[in-house]
């Protein structure tokens, strides 16, 4: 990795300016270029970032943070270098309705036609379902949650709905302020990019900043997901159905891990009870 960044920078004319930000799977170095201060990231080679390029090239700036340059096969891109801090940073004083409907906000902007090329949601949920119906039944998943994200996600993949870009993995810690000169306005990074349901975009919003929901985990739950489902101006039914469908997948990804599971199993209880 540390040898690619130092070919972008010397290819692309960059110099470093500042420590490396906290990133897990990428090399995330402020710079500064011809045109002005950027950010470059650089990746691991990982199939659900593939496409990141393609849907930042597409959202052009709008709710999104801005793509200057892309070198696919180097995994590299160029930013644009945003002033921070994201939503889930307590200054940003952002939680439980707020972020949902700040979050819903963003995703309705973001829904925009997808690229020919990337790839479809519904897919990915068949081979997650035929994943799960395969669990035995020991699994520390409970047996009825299990069967009923098989059935959802096939009656999901059945009848797909509209098709738009979808970030997958929008949540408060993927929403970025975009700086002093604009301090209401937010851009969403680090995309994973599908094309598919609109309807499946609140997951993720239910996973995260989970010290906020310490003490009232239903309440705080479903706080977000009304919030959110308004604000993306949502169907309530199908966007359940894809959180349980969704969560469940997390779930099936993270077997390993018993607070993970324990987490996911709550968050479905919590938009169902």
């Amino acid at each position: 990795m540390a040898g690619r960044v130092e070919e972008l920078l010397d290819a692309w004319g960059l110099t470093p300016d500042g420590p490396p930000l906290p990133a897990r799977r990428a090399t995330v170095l402020p710079v500064v270029g011809e045109r002005g201060p950027a950010v470059l990231k650089v990746g691991v080679v990982e199939e659900r970032t593939e496409h990141e390029a393609l849907a930042l090239q597409r959202w052009s700036g709008h709710g999104a943070v801005r793509l200057l340059r892309a070198d696919p096969h180097r995994r590299a891109l160029l930013l644009e270098r945003l002033a921070g801090p994201d939503a889930a940073d307590p200054r940003a004083g952002l939680w439980d309705a707020a972020a949902g409907e700040l979050v819903g906000a963003q995703l309705a902007g973001l829904h925009v036609d997808p690229p020919p090329q990337v790839p479809r949601l519904a897919a990915y949920v068949a081979e997650r379902s035929a994943a799960l119906a395969a669990l035995p039944r020991d699994a520390p998943l409970p047996r009825r949650l299990v069967e009923q994200a098989v059935a959802l996600g096939r009656d999901l993949v059945a009848d797909p709905g509209e098709e738009r870009l979808l970030h997958t993995d929008l949540h408060p810690a993927h929403l970025v302020a975009a700086g002093p000169e604009a301090p209401e306005e937010w851009r969403a990074v680090s995309p994973k990019p599908l094309a598919g349901d609109p309807h499946s975009e609140v997951a993720p919003l239910l996973w995260h900043q989970w010290d906020d929901v310490a003490g009232d985990v239903r309440g705080s739950l479903r706080r977000r997901f009304h919030a959110a489902v308004d604000a993306a101006l949502l169907d309530e039914d199908r966007a359940r159905d894809w959180v349980v469908v969704r969560t469940v997948h997390r779930a099936l990804a993270t077997l390993g891990d018993r607070e993970l599971v324990t987490r996911c199993v709550a968050v479905t209880k919590a938009v169902q009870d």
